[in-house]
């Protein structure tokens, strides 16, 4: 829907945009997924079941297990900054406080770091760990119905970063949201409404409470950018963003995979306009057998020798080795003679290398 808010970029604005939001569009921000812990069950969570309550570490899509791990997803994806979520940080303050210091050690001041959490947590204490660390940004998700740690918001500002508030924009809890608003607006930097999503996950209950998708093929649900306009000309003089999960999924992400590909793409990788990979590969088994990287390291010296191909890479992720297309082609009955399977890929140049299409020959 066309309005006077329009960023260009699928979602709409009132204000400057914040500034963890303007790298994030740019697909400038890896996402570190901090943990899965929370002391929340919120019913539009969209958090995937395997990560919720779980203990667990992302850079965007690679799961990590130290720091390390973050600052190579954020070479590999040339970002300028990161977003720091869950779960709820702040059930894991410490762990925050190392890739935060990290981050700003390795890239330094300017390397832009917000982070998302609720109020059920904040104290002083945990906050001023968070800033001393370095964090620029943080974004609170305050309750809809229940304003107990409302105040807990002048805790934050008792330091010089800038506070968001961020919520789902909710077609049928008006009052509330509006509530909401009247008593953060003095208190706050700015304001991020999220398009209400469904989510393929047990605690999302979107769809189950009667919400409808606003079109075939968008999990947005109908009636949120309604209410988010109307929100924003109620308060024209504030700084408001409507995030939609169009601009999530094509803008952001895409940008941020597109600068990957730069970064990962083999010299016999053909890069796509989005920024997906289409290459050649030698699947070793149908039947998902894992293979060490010395059986792999093995296979990789037969089909070099056997076809003198040099240009060959282990995949350990997928058990398989990677050539070009143009090989793969021209070796393929060879290779089915071999025992092999050969085929023609093309997949996202994320951490887990998503998949697109694959042609078997």
């Amino acid at each position: 829907m066309k309005t006077e808010f329009d960023t260009g970029y699928y979602s709409c604005k009132i204000g400057q945009l914040a500034e963890g939001c303007e790298s994030c569009i740019k697909g400038k921000k890896l996402v570190l997924f901090i943990t899965g812990t929370c002391p929340r069950k919120c019913w539009y969570c969209p958090v995937s079941d395997d990560k919720f309550q779980h203990d667990v570490i992302y850079a965007n899509e690679t799961k990590i297990e130290t720091p390390d791990g973050a600052i190579s997803e954020t070479k590999l994806c040339s970002s300028r900054g990161a977003g720091i979520t869950g779960g709820d940080p702040l059930t894991r303050v410490k762990r925050c406080v190392e890739y935060i210091q990290r981050f700003k050690e390795e890239f330094g001041k300017g390397f832009h770091i917000h982070l998302y959490t609720s109020f059920d947590l904040v104290n002083e204490d945990n906050l001023k760990e968070l800033f001393d660390s370095g964090l620029d940004e943080i974004r609170f998700h305050p309750e809809f119905k229940d304003k107990k740690y409302w105040n807990r918001i002048e805790i934050a500002r008792k330091f010089l970063w800038k506070i968001g508030i961020e919520i789902p924009c909710i077609p049928d809890i008006k009052e509330e949201t509006y509530e909401i608003i009247e008593y953060f607006k003095d208190k706050i930097d700015f304001i991020n409404l999220n398009e209400l999503e469904a989510a393929d996950c047990e605690r999302n209950e979107v769809f189950s409470r009667g919400y409808k998708s606003k079109d075939f093929y968008s999990y947005g649900i109908k009636g949120s950018e309604e209410f988010a306009i109307e929100i924003m000309r109620k308060y024209s003089g504030m700084n408001i963003h409507f995030c939609t999960s169009k601009l999530k999924n094509t803008v952001q992400l895409g940008n941020r995979i597109k600068l990957r590909a730069k970064n990962v793409k083999k010299n016999y990788d053909i890069m796509t306009p989005e920024g997906s990979l289409i290459r050649g590969a030698v699947y070793l088994s149908k039947e998902k057998k894992k293979f060490t990287k010395e059986e792999l390291d093995m296979i990789k010296n037969k089909i070099s020798n056997e076809f003198n191909i040099k240009d060959l890479d282990i995949d350990l992720l997928k058990n398989r080795i990677l050539t070009s297309k143009s090989l793969i082609i021209k070796n393929k009955d060879k290779l089915k003679k071999l025992g092999y399977f050969p085929a023609i890929v093309e997949e996202l140049a994320t951490g887990d290398l998503f998949e697109i299409e694959i042609e078997f020959l």
